[in-house]
Order: C-alpha cells, then sequence, then structure tokens
C-alpha cells in the first residue's frame, strides 16, 4: 500500500534520499567505466578462452556488479512512482548481491591461497573450513532478515521514495566483522608464504617470483580496500550518523559507492592482474627460449599462478 504524507518531519529523510540517488548514479557510471576500460582485457584473457570455474567467478562479479549498480539507481530515484512488490524486488536483490559476491571473492581468495601453497590439500581443507566458519552465519542472519524484509512505496511531499523496511543495522554489521576477520586471515597466509618463499629463494627475477610478487601487490590492495570498506560499514551502527544532516548524507554516500568499487571493480580485476601477467609470460616465453627452459623446470609454480 502506497504511503502519502506531506508531513515537513520527513523533510530530512527526502533529502536523504536525494543524496542516495546521486551516489547511486555515480557509482553506476563508476563500475561501467571500469569495464569498459577493462574490455578489452576481458575480451582476450576471459572470452577468447575456455570457460573455467574462475572466469565464471569473473562474469559474476562484472556483470552482476552491473546489474546491481543499474537496479541500484530506480530504487533511489525519488521521481520514480513503483508499486510496493516492485519495492520488495529491489530490497531483496540490494539484499543478497552483496553476500554473494563476497562468496564468490572469498572463493576466489582460496584459490589465489591454494596456488601459493604450492597446491596443499591441508592448506585447502584448513582454508575451506575457516570459510565455511564464517560465510554459513553470514548466510543465516541474511536468510532471517530477508524473510521480514519488504519494500513500501512513500509519496512525502510529492517525492515518490521506496522504503525498505526489515533490514535491521545490526546483523549486517556483524557479517562484516565476520568477513573482516576471514581477509585478515587470508592476507596474514599470503604474506607468510611470500616471506618464506624469498627467504629460502632469494629473487632472482625469475617467474615465479615475479608471479608472487603479482599476487601479493593485487592481494595488499584489494585486502587495503576491503578494511576501509569495512571499517566505514561497521562506522554505521554509530547512532550519531543518523540525524540526516548533510554531513552524515554525504558520508552514507561515500560508504556505497566505497562497497560497490570494492566488490565490482577490484574483485574482477583480482582475477585479470593474474591473467594477463601470464598471458605476458606465454609471450615472452614464445620469444625467448630461456624464459620457457625457466617455465618448464618451475612449472609447478607457473600452474599454480595460472590456475587463479
Amino acid at each position: 500500500m502506497t504511503v502519502v504524507s506531506n508531513d515537513p518531519s520527513w523533510w530530512p529523510e527526502i533529502e536523504f534520499y536525494h543524496v542516495g540517488s546521486y551516489c547511486a548514479v555515480a557509482s553506476t557510471v563508476a563500475v561501467i567505466y571500469d569495464w569498459a576500460l577493462t574490455f578489452e582485457q576481458e575480451f582476450e584473457l576471459v572470452w577468447k578462452r575456455r570457460l573455467s570455474l574462475m572466469s565464471i567467478f569473473y562474469l559474476s562479479l562484472r556483470y552482476g556488479g552491473i546489474l546491481y549498480s543499474i537496479l541500484d539507481v530506480p530504487s533511489n530515484m525519488m521521481s520514480l512512482s513503483v508499486t510496493d512488490a516492485v519495492s520488495t524486488f529491489f530490497a531483496f536483490e540490494q539484499w543478497w548481491i552483496m553476500p554473494i559476491a563476497n562468496t564468490i571473492l572469498g572463493v576466489i581468495m582460496i584459490t589465489r591461497l591454494h596456488a601459493m601453497y604450492q597446491r596443499s590439500r591441508k592448506m585447502l581443507i584448513f582454508l575451506v573450513v575457516i570459510f565455511l566458519a564464517v560465510t554459513i552465519p553470514s548466510a543465516v542472519i541474511s536468510v532471517i532478515q530477508s524473510v521480514h524484509l519488504k519494500g513500501e512505496e512513500f509519496v512525502l511531499s510529492g517525492f515518490h521514495v521506496c522504503i525498505f523496511e526489515g533490514t535491521v543495522q545490526l546483523p549486517a554489521t556483524i557479517t562484516w566483522i565476520l568477513g573482516t576477520v576471514w581477509e585478515v586471515l587470508a592476507l596474514f597466509l599470503a604474506v607468510w608464504i611470500a616471506v618464506k618463499h624469498f627467504r629460502e629463494r632469494p629473487p632472482t627475477g625469475s617467474m615465479i617470483e615475479d608471479t608472487f610478487t603479482v599476487l601479493i601487490k593485487s592481494h595488499i590492495i584489494y585486502f587495503a580496500s576491503f578494511v576501509a570498506v569495512a571499517c566505514l560499514e561497521m562506522s554505521m551502527l554509530s547512532p550519531n550518523l543518523w540525524n540526516s544532516s548533510v554531513g552524515d548524507q554525504i558520508y552514507y554516500g561515500i560508504v556505497q559507492m566505497s562497497t560497490l568499487m570494492q566488490m565490482f571493480v577490484l574483485g574482477p580485476r583480482l582475477i585479470l592482474s593474474v591473467r594477463e601477467y601470464n598471458a605476458n609470460v606465454v609471450t615472452d616465453s614464445e620469444e625467448a627460449p630461456c624464459v620457457s627452459a625457466i617455465a618448464f623446470q618451475e612449472r609447478t609454480y607457473v600452474s599454480n599462478g595460472s590456475s587463479v
């Protein structure tokens, strides 16, 4: 049922949605722009190759992120009139795509770490157990919350607003805390094996050292962005950030944009960065026999990197 109100007490809420709509448009433009920048790489490294699990993950993150960003615009636009059913659809879409994207990113991290630890079965089992331990509670929280999730159209002083009822900030923050625990562990394991590797085998400029460098650099950049976004998300628990002031509105918009950039821009680039490096290795090996010999001698490590 559409709720109509001209109560002036809703004006701060209207301004809040105004800022949200601007940020939604800006986020959508940024995600699509990054896709346009990397489409040539994507075509060479994903579309022209045999379909693999990593390709499916990449396409899910890239095009799922674009779809999410596009659908996020009408759900925040105040000039659009939508039914309660459409509002509820937007609510479920926004509520579930994020956990699914985080799960995909977690599997990508497991694959990268498994490769760095020379496909150790013990490490794989350890990573899977820990990942399930932090993912299952998050999934349960999402299911419980989504049962009560409902979208409703409000007409506030002539502006159409889609308000999601049933969302609770604390359970959502718990999922971010669990995700941060997983990311900290993943970073520790990545740095640990890299330090151990370089101590046992001083850098010589060979492909294995370069592969580890690529993995570590992309991992650290992604981890830094995740920590920043997680801190922003968890700071939303503060009651001082919900006073509908201009500063609070801008802050919330920054949180929205940062979350999308971390998942749907840096996430796909985790795969592209390693695939691009491996493609360059293949090109160099075709041009230089000596490099090909190194690749053959260290084929275990090269295949590990290429699995990502």
